[in-house]
């Protein structure tokens, strides 16, 4: 399994980026596919999930800002940030469902991708 991140940079305050996160691989199945991010002098935390059937939920902190979209047939999601702040600074990393067999086996995570919002 390969999850590969990609899309961080550098945004003013008030600017947008689209994350963009694919798995590759074969033997397995895709359940939900969502990001966390672990920002400075935090622990990784939940950002947004979207299951295989298209049902999503946010943190309260981007909830409004952010939008988890994706196609699960080519296993890819993506994250559109609009008004970033610069709380919002962080890396940025994908994980997804691993299902063998109809039961969820493993969480696969990406390397991350770096967001930074800063003037």
């Amino acid at each position: 399994v390969q999850v590969m991140e990609s899309g961080g940079g550098l945004v003013q305050p008030g600017g947008s980026l689209r994350l963009t996160c694919e798995v590759s691989g074969s033997g397995f199945n895709i359940g939900a596919m969502g990001w966390y991010r672990q920002t400075p002098g935090h622990q990784r935390e939940f950002v947004a999930v979207r299951s295989s059937g298209g049902v999503t939920n946010y943190a309260g902190s981007v909830k409004g800002r952010f939008t988890i979209s994706g196609d699960s047939a080519r296993r890819t999601v993506y994250l559109q940030m609009n008004s970033l702040k610069p709380e919002d600074t962080g890396v940025y990393y994908c994980n997804a469902g691993v299902v063998r067999l109809g039961r969820p086996v493993a969480d696969a995570w990406g390397q991350g991708t770096q967001v930074t919002v800063s003037s």
